[in-house]
């Protein structure tokens, strides 16, 4: 099958890699196969000939050796970014070199493959490449769902690096406070990159039992254990092709991380009961609203892996961080929720907006959605106004997780302070709980709280 003939390009114009190496038997290999899939090839044996071809041709894509006889591979991924920023670069690596590769992505190399090459995993590459770089144009205007929404400079950064990394296959660890919007920022890469016509599966490692994490991300062969019926596939080659979006991967328990370091690594899995490793292509984003590094000095999180994941780092903004977003953001949410309820939409008063503005918003872009459902309820003629603004006092002012308890030493009498709490919390939690048919996943998303954390929170207080 021709994996690039349905770009409109390549049928007018023969898409060109540039191939650099030093070795006659891999050229004719990489050539002969990319000749297979209707690409044009030219070659260079090293960098300065290599360089001598990017000023004087144009090309599609450029794969590039790690060692060449006068320099480095990674020298050339470097002057791309600097000279030629739109070309995709990919690097042959030696293999077990992972530190190389992660050096290339973190350069801007859209990808790596190791030796001795495997020729499905290059055919895969490769029509990512060429699919990335024959339709710019339709990538970036595309009308796609995802939006994040605001014009201040925080978030003009942010998207500006969102098209950037989306034009890369390089792992992009996303943090952020609850409630930031970090699902959306991974959904925007999905569908700006190489992979926008594949999946998008979004996995939370707080919301999967642990005993049951192993089958969930990488499936399971009939009779592996007592209950296993059926050969099931695991979220990780359900994306196949796509993107596997890890939220709250700091949750992973530590021989899970293992397990994720190889598919980062060597992109096989294992499925339990399986004796051979199968080969998968995803694009691995993560998020997490805890610190990594300090989960790392705590010895929760593996160091290997943490720098694997985080070849890319993407920050998203607290909300509080970028308070003049907030009208555009909250007309956003209102007409949304407007058309669910088939209403119309009501307009905010100058006064309401200041209102909006000044709060902090522990919880964020999630809380201020929350806030307008509640005033789009209690409002009528078609206005909202302060007194529909229902905001927590006393909001800390930045996103932490909710003391545990009020110690006896409050003054005015702590464990009525405590009570009072409690008391508040457990109806926060009942009116999530309802508000989501007491799916517990949904509820603990809706609080900006992690799914174990709402568990023990359910238990501690006695709701159920």
């Amino acid at each position: 099958m021709n994996e690039v003939a349905q770009s409109p390009r390549v049928a007018v114009e023969q898409a060109v890699v540039l191939v650099v190496d030093d070795e006659p038997d891999l050229l004719e290999l990489v050539g002969l196969t990319l000749s297979r899939m209707s690409l044009k090839t030219r070659t260079a044996s090293d960098l300065q000939s290599a360089r001598r071809l990017l000023k004087a041709e144009r090309f599609d894509l450029c794969l590039t050796d790690m060692r060449l006889p006068d320099g480095d591979g990674l020298e050339l991924v470097a002057w791309i970014q600097e000279n030629r920023a739109d070309l995709p670069v990919a690097v042959i690596t030696a293999h077990g070199s992972v530190e190389s590769a992660v050096r290339a992505l973190k350069l801007g190399a859209f990808d790596f493959v190791s030796k001795p090459l495997d020729l499905g995993v290059l055919r895969k590459l490769v029509g990512s490449a060429i699919k990335l770089r024959t339709a710019p144009d339709e990538r970036i205007t595309a009308d796609f769902a995802p939006r994040l929404l605001g014009g201040s400079a925080a978030m003009e950064q942010l998207r500006e690096m969102i098209t950037r990394v989306a034009r890369s296959q390089a792992p992009v660890h996303i943090c952020g406070e609850s409630g930031t919007g970090k699902e959306l920022a991974a959904r925007m890469i999905h569908e700006t990159g190489a992979r926008r016509e594949g999946p998008f599966v979004a996995v939370n490692c707080g919301a999967i039992p642990t005993e049951l994490m192993e089958s969930e991300l990488f499936g399971h062969k009939r009779g592996s254990f007592t209950g296993a019926v059926a050969d099931k596939k695991g979220l990780v080659q359900s994306a196949e092709g796509g993107t596997l979006f890890l939220d709250e991967v700091g949750d992973l328990p530590l021989h899970m991380q293992v397990k994720l370091l190889r598919v980062v690594q060597e992109k096989t899995v294992r499925p339990i009961g399986e004796p051979r490793e199968e080969s998968v292509d995803v694009r691995i984003l993560s998020a997490t609203h805890k610190n990594l590094g300090d989960l790392v000095a705590q010895g929760l999180f593996r160091e290997d892996l943490f720098y694997r994941i985080n070849v890319i780092e993407l920050r998203v903004p607290a909300l509080r961080e970028r308070s003049d977003d907030i009208p555009e953001i909250a007309e956003a949410i209102l007409t949304r929720l407007a058309r669910r309820m088939n209403a119309t939409t009501p307009k905010l008063s100058a006064e309401t907006v200041q209102t909006l503005q000044a709060y902090r918003y522990p919880g964020n872009v999630r809380e201020l959605e929350n806030v307008l459902e509640r005033a789009l309820t209690l409002s009528t003629a078609g206005s909202i106004t302060p007194e529909h603004i229902r905001l927590r006092t006393g909001a800390p002012p930045a996103a932490a997780e909710p003391p545990a308890h009020v110690g006896p030493s409050a003054a005015g009498g702590g464990a009525a302070l405590g009570t009072q709490l409690e008391s508040i919390e457990r109806d926060a939690i009942v009116k999530a709980l309802e508000k989501t048919r007491y799916n517990k996943t949904a509820a603990a998303k809706l609080l900006g709280m992690s799914f174990r954390a709402l568990r023990y929170r359910i238990k501690k207080l006695g709701i159920e």
